[in-house]
């Protein structure tokens, strides 16, 4: 019993101990593999976070970071929100803002191309008149008011709020990197473009203490992180970037502003004649759809005397030299009056309303006696260039007041042609062969009629209609015509009257007066953008670390990286100044394979 129990224990033992020695092993390679998948988990999580590091320190950009939505295999999840998230997005978004400016100024093209109703109606009509086929496309289309189109409005709109979308994330988080400080230097600095290296004889805290001066030395924001020195430089590449698209928006709203409160018009005004910036008093005018016309600047002024000189000889012969007007204005009813000179390109200014000087000519001077010899007119009548030497036409129209050698009530019109410098004598022909007041000749030709002014429908004061009216006819039966020397008269048949050109030619100038409130700031926004756009293109924006430790063999280590936001070779150079002022301050230590060399030869 005894060895039977014996056998029983030993054999026991020995299983129990054999089986104990098993569990063991097992044990310990699950020790083992906790400790491998433990140390695998650990060297994960550090390059994670090491590229975690690498990407904030190579985050220099404002734009907004974009998310990504849930999808599955079949695409994107995306519901009513997310459909509008990823619009606002994209609305947002830098691309889409250059594809609506370049959207933008090509929808500008047929605006100035194709006439526009707003500036000259009547070069829409003649362009109607003249292409049948495409005037109803280009109606359809609005191309005959490409500025107040829906498709052109519709771009400018979503342009401005492209552009608002765009730079308010941007100017937050831009804000935010100026309060912050530079991130701290990534684990390896050797993955950066700009890298340099050596070890020293410095102690660590006295090289990046080294590091700091040079660093704030050179403008650089920089403070201490850990073993490692932060410096960032070229903060105003952002600023730039930004203030060329607030610059942007500041020109749109300006443009906007001065498109709806603006007003223009146009005045000829003969020597001694005067104007007044009242509505009745334009002879054409047109204005901003939220403009009021009770908010005209007041001012007056009157046409003293216009002055134009020609060059007299030589290839430019002809050739404008002066142009010039002599005014006296005042800007209150009861205030004195000022004088001045009106020149090209050089207006007058008066609260925020400039008067320009863009055109000139001829208003000779005639008279006109009705049939029973009395005088029913006489004064100077503008008659409007149509050559380099300024040969005019126009029309004479005598409304009220004339009546034949009978009495009756009638009305005259005379078709006039005037030359400053008669180039036809001996050939008969009208022609001017200089544009100053050398040789003046008027030819008239002469109608009676209804000149139509009772009609109702607006009339052009510089040409005559004859469709209701009669020739005077010569003894040839043709349409009676005069060509008149200064004091010639023109005697109508069967006593009708007369016509005299009288021994004086007044000049005329013809004014624009504009009113564009948002001129200057559509000069600023301009030159802010060209400031930001050169900022944003010429400085860059860049990040500098330099690390100090000690190394396992107890000299100090220095390592120095740079990083840029775009490739550059100046990143390299200054990284390599910065590393050459700071090798002075901690120079390189020797090599231990020289210690070795110069302990073996002691």
């Amino acid at each position: 019993m005894s060895k039977a129990s014996m056998n029983d224990t030993g054999t026991g033992t020995g299983n129990d101990t054999g089986n104990d020695t098993g569990t063991g092993n097992d044990i310990g390679e699950a020790q083992k593999d906790e400790k491998a998948q433990e140390a695998q988990e650990a060297q994960e999580a550090q390059e994670a976070r090491e590229a975690r590091e690498t990407r904030e320190a190579r985050a220099l950009s404002t734009a907004p970071r974009e998310e990504r939505e849930d999808t599955v295999i079949g695409g994107p999840t995306l519901g009513i929100v997310g459909w509008l998230r990823w619009f606002w997005r994209q609305l947002t978004s830098m691309r889409v803002a250059l594809i609506l400016l370049f959207l933008l100024s090509l929808g500008s093209i047929p605006g100035s191309l194709i006439p526009q109703t707003g500036i000259d109606e009547m070069k829409v009509q003649d362009f109607k008149e003249r292409h049948e086929t495409l005037a109803p496309i280009y109606e359809y289309l609005q191309l005959f008011q490409v500025y107040s189109s829906v498709w052109f409005s519709a771009i400018y709109i979503l342009l401005f709020i492209s552009l608002i979308g765009c730079i308010v994330p941007r100017t937050w988080q831009f804000v935010g990197q100026l309060r912050s400080r530079p991130p701290g230097a990534p684990k390896r600095l050797n993955r950066m473009p700009a890298y340099a290296t050596w070890r020293t004889t410095a102690d660590p805290e006295d090289a990046r203490e080294a590091a700091l001066a040079i660093l704030k030395k050179r403008r650089f924001r920089a403070h201490t992180v850990g073993d490692a020195v932060a410096a960032e430089k070229g903060y105003l590449r952002e600023a730039g970037n930004l203030a060329f698209h607030i610059a942007l928006i500041v020109m749109l709203v300006a443009f906007a502003s001065g498109q709806l409160f603006k007003y223009e018009g146009g005045k000829l005004i003969v020597e001694g004649d005067g104007f007044s910036n009242t509505l009745t008093q334009y002879d054409d005018f047109k204005s901003g759809s939220l403009f009021d016309t009770d908010e005209l600047t007041p001012f007056s002024f009157t046409l003293d005397a216009f002055t134009g000189t020609y060059e007299r000889s030589g290839p430019q012969l002809g050739t404008p030299r002066t142009f010039k007007a002599d005014i006296r204005y005042t800007t209150d009813a009861t205030g004195p009056e000022k004088k001045s000179v009106i020149e090209v390109n050089k207006p007058l200014k008066l609260d925020g309303s400039k008067v320009y000087l863009i055109a000139h000519g001829y208003a000779p001077v005639v008279s006109v006696k009705d049939g029973r010899g009395k005088e029913v007119f006489r004064g100077a009548v503008p008659l409007l260039p149509i050559d380099n030497n300024v040969s005019s036409t126009g029309a004479i129209k005598i409304m009220d007041g004339y009546r034949d050698k009978n009495g009756k009530k009638d009305q005259l019109g005379f078709a006039a042609f005037f030359v400053p410098t008669y180039g036809g004598k001996g050939s008969g022909q009208m022609f001017s062969r200089f544009p100053a007041l050398d040789f003046p000749v008027l030819n008239v030709g002469a109608y009676h009629g209804s000149l139509g002014v009772d009609s109702g429908l607006p009339q052009n004061v510089y040409q005559l209609n004859t469709d209701k009216m009669k020739p005077f006819k010569d003894a040839k039966g043709d349409v009676l015509k005069k060509t008149l020397l200064p004091g010639d008269s023109l005697t109508l048949p069967d006593g009708a009257g007369s016509i005299t050109f009288e021994k004086e030619v007044k000049e005329w100038a013809s004014f624009q007066i504009t009113h564009e409130p948002g001129n200057t700031w559509a000069l600023a926004g301009a030159i802010a953008a060209i400031a930001g756009l050169a900022g944003s293109l010429f400085i860059q924006r860049r990040r500098v670390w330099v690390r100090a430790v000690r190394g396992a063999d107890g000299v100090t280590v220095v390592e120095m990286a740079g990083l840029g936001r775009s490739e550059s070779t100046r990143l390299p150079e200054e990284l390599a100044e910065l590393a050459g002022t700071l090798y002075s301050e901690a120079p390189s230590a020797p090599d231990p394979a020289e210690k070795t060399v110069e302990g073996a030869e002691k």
